[in-house]
């Protein structure tokens, strides 16, 4: 829909439109079936884009519209159709890729030789952005046109293995190798045996996305071989390592053991990251491919290998691969965060029990201080009543000796257990302060760290 119309839509509605709308209508008929009359050749190209390519391809198409003098294709539309004169372009753009679709009425006297791709300019196709995934031609024959023996058949495909299926409930007969040919593409040769030109047309373009999501689909499966015979290496070494956990004798192997798991697990996040847009790709392909088949409504044909058994037969071990690679990486993280979490384990364990260790040894070395404590203190009030008792026999010597008649050995004797009681009782009471003291700040302590957790809990009840 045009900005015009839009906006008049939008002014006779009495309510907010949303501005995507007209998008969610269109989606539906984004790529719409051709219309194809036979006999005709279509030639399909599937190209792989980067980011950077996605505006040169764009900037690559309109050349082509030029030189033909056709109208140009709006930017950012996903599906682009035109006639060129001598053949029907048809642009599709997907999430990853790129397809061309190349409709060229008529055919010749031998299937395959000549082909829609014959009337694009070289050199255009020569400065294609992006890489060729898909390439390969469809030969459409007439109903009116003869039934191909095996020897022309033969011919057509180059003497390869043909998979042959009746498809549409027997409207269509289809032969291809699924193999490149001398020229480099791909090959299928249709022959209509009653199909009007719309189901020609869905017939064509189910076959042309058949073969397009298979091939973008098995760029998975070397990402999934290379990774396969690395995955088996890091599976043995890993199970090398948790046998080994009960045999660590010190620090310095867990940590060798703790660091050899983090490079475990770098490589194997690095893998899963590397690769899993591709797998994911891979499973929404194959589930295109299988659902194009079963709208193919292939029936069974004597003597030919049909092309739903080729495909179940070769591309669904191929899918079955990259899961088992997918799930592999899953499941080696799991199990390299769970040998991660039993080191750890050990590790808390052997930590805990030093620190007990060391617990036990501070106790006892506080228990020999006390000891030690008590000695001093006893010899400290020793030392001070020995010296007081010193002054009190000093000061009774001068007393004796200004006339006071005092019996300086009984008073010294007299004096010396009441000074003994007093000195203990000073140390003692000095002792019981300074500890009552500490034991305040303690409280103190204690007191303002519970007013700070309950603080917090009010804050984060979660915590």
């Amino acid at each position: 829909m045009s900005a015009e119309v839009q906006s008049l839509a939008e002014s006779i509605l009495p309510f907010n439109v949303h501005p995507r709308r007209d998008e969610l209508y269109n989606e539906l008929h984004a790529r719409p079936f051709p219309v194809v009359q036979t006999p005709a050749r279509v030639s399909r190209l599937a190209v792989l884009l980067s980011e950077e390519e996605k505006e040169q391809e764009f900037a690559h198409l309109q050349s082509l519209c030029q030189r033909y003098g056709v109208n140009m294709p709006a930017q950012g539309s996903n599906f682009y159709q035109a006639d060129f004169g001598g053949f029907q372009f048809r642009c599709g753009r997907h999430m990853e890729f790129v397809t061309y679709t190349f409709i060229r009425p008529g055919t010749g006297d031998q299937p395959f030789d000549s082909t829609a791709l014959e009337l694009i300019p070289q050199d255009w196709l020569k400065q294609l952005p992006g890489q060729v995934v898909a390439a390969f031609h469809v030969e459409m024959l007439d109903p009116a046109q003869p039934k191909l023996t095996r020897e022309q058949l033969k011919t057509c495909f180059e003497g390869q293995r043909l998979v042959n299926g009746h498809l549409m409930d027997g409207g269509a007969s289809v032969w291809s190798a699924f193999r490149l040919h001398g020229d480099g593409f791909g090959r299928f040769l249709v022959h209509n045996r009653g199909l009007n030109n719309n189901q020609t047309g869905r017939l064509l373009q189910r076959l042309l996305e058949l073969e397009t999501y298979r091939l973008m689909g098995l760029l998975a499966l070397p990402e999934a071989r290379r990774l396969s015979p690395e995955l088996q290496q890091i599976d043995r070494k890993l199970a090398t390592i948790i046998a080994n956990v009960a045999d660590l004798k010190d620090h310095e192997d867990e940590r060798r053991m703790l660091k050899e798991l983090s490079m475990m697990a770098a490589m194997v996040e690095r893998w899963r990251t590397d690769t899993n847009y591709r797998f994911s790709a891979m499973r929404a392909y194959y589930a295109l491919v299988m659902k194009r088949m079963d709208e193919l409504k292939e029936q069974q044909v004597e003597n030919y290998f049909t092309i739903s058994s080729f495909l179940e037969r070769r591309l669904t071990p191929a899918y079955h691969t990259c899961e088992s690679v997918s799930e592999r990486l899953e499941d080696l993280a799991r199990r390299i965060e769970r040998a991660g979490d039993l080191l750890q384990t050990r590790v808390d364990l052997t930590i805990e029990a030093q620190n007990q260790d060391l617990l036990t040894s501070m106790d006892r070395r506080g228990r020999l201080q006390m000891r030690l404590q008590e000695t001093v203190e006893g010899l400290s009030i020793a030392a001070i009543s020995y010296y007081t008792i010193s002054l009190v026999k000093i000061i009774l010597n001068a007393l004796y000796s200004a006339g006071v008649p005092v019996n300086k050995d009984l008073a010294t004797g007299i004096a010396v257990p009441v000074v003994i009681a007093l000195v203990w009782w000073v140390t003692h009471r000095i002792k019981q302060v300074i500890m009552n003291a500490s034991k305040s700040e303690l409280d103190e302590l204690q007191k303002r760290q519970g007013k700070t957790e309950v603080t917090d809990h009010l804050k984060d009840p979660d915590r």
